[in-house]
């Protein structure tokens, strides 16, 4: 594609520890990487996001006496979801998943690299202190819109999605390339409602690669730039 600076692929997540087999598993987190590789070649510019944990994070179970994953405590006066370890830096489950085309990733930006607080966004930690850079290199090379698809759906895609919508990108979440982890029966329903409401579009891939596609071949023939159909 030419010209096609002004949308971006955002992958969130696409790690061993949350696929089956890892230590957060999302049901069918495997299913996303062929979805993911095929909307890379629909993509001129193409982000990742990459949990990465210090060993002794606090949203770990493990580094509270007597709790367990799924008990939830106040942290940095955010409720917080004690998790597994999971994505620590520099460990086989913090790798991207096998058979991930990485050539077309132009940046991965580490999240949850702070201790003390968790980070589900891909553009801000949990209490919004600490930028990962995502917003401003989007900014920097004219992104207008921008189409999300990773793990999980009920976490940090959903985070990652809310976020992209504070901060005026127009924002796609591609369904069939996300996969959740419902912690509790209908968290990723209730993701989905909440990523609508606060006015994300749900597409499919197929739907995401004809409007990129069709948009550029229309700003290749006028010089304009047309804006997606509204939901």
């Amino acid at each position: 594609m030419d010209n096609q600076q002004q949308k971006a692929l955002i992958l969130v997540d696409i790690q061993k520890d949350f696929v089956p087999g890892g230590a957060l598993p999302a049901e069918g987190g495997r299913e996303v990487v062929p979805v993911a590789n095929r909307l890379m070649e629909t993509f001129d510019l193409v982000v990742a996001t990459q949990d990465w944990h210090p060993a002794d994070h606090l949203s770990f179970a493990s580094s509270h006496e007597g709790k367990e994953a799924g008990d939830k405590i106040e942290l940095e006066g955010l409720e917080q979801i004690l998790w597994p370890d999971h994505c620590v830096q520099g460990s086989e489950g913090a790798k991207f998943v096998d058979g991930l085309r990485m050539g077309p990733i132009k940046k991965v930006f580490k999240k949850g690299v702070d201790q003390e607080i968790d980070s589900y966004s891909g553009f801000y930690d949990n209490r919004h202190r600490r930028a990962t850079g995502l917003s401003d290199y989007l900014r920097e090379r004219e992104v207008e819109e921008v189409y999300i698809a990773g793990l999980a759906t009920d976490v940090c895609v959903k985070y990652t999605a809310l976020d992209a919508i504070k901060e005026g990108f127009k924002t796609y979440v591609v369904i069939d390339g996300c996969r959740g982890v419902n912690l509790e029966a209908g968290d990723v329903d209730k993701a989905i409602r909440e990523m609508k409401d606060a006015g994300a579009r749900i597409v499919r891939a197929e739907e995401a690669e004809v409007e990129v596609e069709v948009e550029v071949e229309a700003e290749n023939l006028d010089g304009r730039h047309p804006r997606a159909s509204q939901a």
